[in-house]
């Protein structure tokens, strides 16, 4: 069962993410959050990787170290842990796009399983709205992302793959249709 750090885990994030929209939408930052802290728990995570959920993005977007210290001086070095393996970005302004992709992907099979969790569950969310946008939008859709077409679909494509080595299963499976639906058509012929 979740306790009242949840809640206040979730009251922090709405207050640190309040203002932050979905990239290209209208729609509130926090429905994100929402939707990977119910992906973790829907998937085995514990109240401490569900909080980690709710605040993955918190250091990263909101704050850096210090908002990390925050998240550490409220709920415990395990929270912090896997938010700050979830962050692939400290300070502004952020390093290049591909740069920080690259330094993710080598890191993220070292990472504890319940980091990876956190962090799939985050990468599926994001993923399954790629290509609900996509199927709305079509090839406009790219213009939101710094990688463009190619590069987003080569790091889903990258995510996927890690995944599904170090945590085969049914959310790993999700990540991997997510990344077929908006894969490239191939060429006629080919």
């Amino acid at each position: 069962m979740l306790t009242d750090r949840f809640d206040e885990a979730f009251r922090l994030a709405h207050r640190l993410h309040r203002d932050q929209l979905r990239k290209g939408t209208s729609t509130p930052y926090i429905s994100h959050l929402m939707g990977v802290a119910a992906l973790v728990i829907e998937h085995g995570g514990d109240e401490d990787q569900a909080i980690a959920a709710l605040l993955h993005d918190a250091a990263e977007d909101q704050g850096g170290a210090a908002t990390l210290a925050e998240i550490r001086a409220a709920f415990g070095d395990e929270v912090a842990g896997i938010v700050s393996d979830c962050t692939d970005a400290w300070g502004a302004p952020k390093p290049p796009w591909r740069d920080r992709k690259e330094a993710y992907l080598v890191a993220l099979p070292g990472k504890p399983p319940r980091s990876q969790l956190v962090s799939l569950a985050d990468k599926t969310h994001n993923a399954e709205a790629i290509l609900s946008d996509h199927l709305l939008l079509g090839d406009a859709l790219w213009g939101r992302f710094k990688g463009g077409a190619e590069g987003t679909r080569w790091y889903y494509g990258a995510l996927a793959g890690i995944f599904a080595e170090a945590l085969p299963g049914p959310l790993s499976d999700r990540l991997s249709r997510a990344v077929a639906g908006f894969a490239p058509e191939p060429e006629p012929g080919a």
